[in-house]
């Protein structure tokens, strides 16, 4: 799902729009396989899967797979509606520099539930 990213965002240009101030390349860790999303004016120019060795990025967002697929339900049970939920349910970790992430949470939110597109979610 992490790698149809590009396509469900870059279509979106409400999504886009909101992201137009975010540069930045961040770890998004599906169970034990890892992602760099690199984000450039709030377009998404590549998800490359690791392993990674030395690949710098500034923040990371990890959950088992399980965790992802429940965020990415249609209409996902209370807790499981973003990555703060999941957080707050003690099933995510956010690491790292988090002032680009806080400073753009809605459109880093919404991107990482984009997925939800592809199994008839809004």
């Amino acid at each position: 799902m992490i790698e149809k990213l590009p396509e469900l965002v870059n279509g979106d240009e409400r999504l886009v729009w909101r992201g137009r101030f975010l540069t930045v390349d961040f770890l998004v860790e599906v169970g034990d396989v890892s992602y760099i999303v690199s984000i450039q004016s709030g377009r998404i120019l590549s998800v490359n899967r690791g392993p990674f060795y030395m690949r710098p990025w500034r923040f990371a967002v990890r959950a088992s797979a399980a965790a992802w697929e429940k965020l990415w339900e249609p209409i996902p049970r209370p807790g499981y509606t973003d990555i703060l939920g999941l957080m707050r349910r003690g099933e995510a970790r956010i690491e790292g520099d988090l002032q680009p992430l806080v400073a753009n949470l809605r459109y880093v939110k919404e991107i990482l539930v984009t997925p939800r597109r592809l199994k008839g979610g809004v």
